[in-house]
């Protein structure tokens, strides 16, 4: 995915149709507060508190590992942002869009959360971050692709912190 954003190739040209057909199917009002659950303000809290329940619980490792999750997230996001160099959808001029740091953030946090607090609260982890992605394309904060490039990346980083979660919860 990310050669086809390097290369400009087909799959960046479906992904833009459809950016434009998406951009303000709902109003912006909601999109903007959607996209906003990724934004660290929102979401760093939600993991901060489950981290803080975890290490209540006992669970300091655990806790650990998934702050050492989200820290790793801008280390990942930001060096991919500056190679790619993709423009916005609504600013042709700027550059840094691919992948959307907010849905890493999103997904990291709350998935994060929900595996510190209960696997119970996985699909609200699934939900916010789904509203989160959506609400960025639709705003047209990013291009789907940035968004399903966030995830797999995200799965990436969860499936290393869920592990050693896990491990050191037992």
């Amino acid at each position: 995915m990310t050669w086809q954003v390097l290369v400009h190739g087909p799959l960046v040209g479906i992904d833009e149709r459809l950016s434009r057909a998406l951009l303000d199917a709902v109003p912006r009002s909601l999109s903007e507060r959607a996209s906003d659950l990724g934004n660290l303000t929102v979401a760093l809290p939600v993991l901060a508190c489950a981290m803080g329940y975890a290490v209540w619980r006992g669970r300091r490792a655990a806790a650990l590992h998934a702050g050492l999750a989200m820290a790793v997230v801008p280390l990942l996001v930001i060096p991919l942002k500056e190679w790619t160099a993709r423009p916005g959808p609504l600013e042709p001029w700027a550059q840094g869009y691919y992948p959307s740091g907010h849905t890493a953030t999103a997904a990291v946090a709350y998935f994060g959360a929900a595996f510190l607090v209960s696997d119970r609260l996985v699909p609200v982890a699934a939900l916010l971050t789904a509203v989160t992605g959506t609400g960025l394309v639709l705003r047209g904060f990013h291009w789907p692709l940035d968004v399903f490039a966030s995830l797999c990346l995200s799965l990436l980083v969860l499936g290393v912190s869920s592990s050693r979660t896990r491990r050191s919860s037992g």
